[in-house]
């Protein structure tokens, strides 16, 4: 696969935040342009009529019933706490 002539890998190795060796240049570049010519053959595909969707596949929630149930006692949600005062957990003070 040939490589765009506008496909600056430098520029969007930098949008990225990326640090790419020569090697990889090479490398990369062929991989985004293969993705591109596999973006342009489904442009080609005709979708008239197919509404847009989020998901192949209907998906409904499943959610359990919210039913309130008991919490975890005081003692063991402290149990592993480093410093504890009043049935609270002691943090450092971060506001003046």
């Amino acid at each position: 696969m040939s490589v765009p002539e506008d496909l600056n890998i430098d520029r969007i190795a930098n949008l990225a935040r990326l640090a790419l060796t020569d090697e990889e240049k090479v490398k990369f570049s062929a991989q985004l342009a293969d993705v591109l010519t596999n973006i342009e053959k489904l442009k080609q595909v005709n979708v008239d009529g197919v509404e847009p969707t989020a998901h192949a596949f209907p998906i409904y929630n499943v959610w359990a019933d919210d039913v309130a149930k008991p919490g975890l006692p005081v003692e063991d949600a402290l149990r592993n706490a480093p410093e504890k005062r009043d049935n609270m957990i002691v943090v450092p003070k971060v506001v003046e």
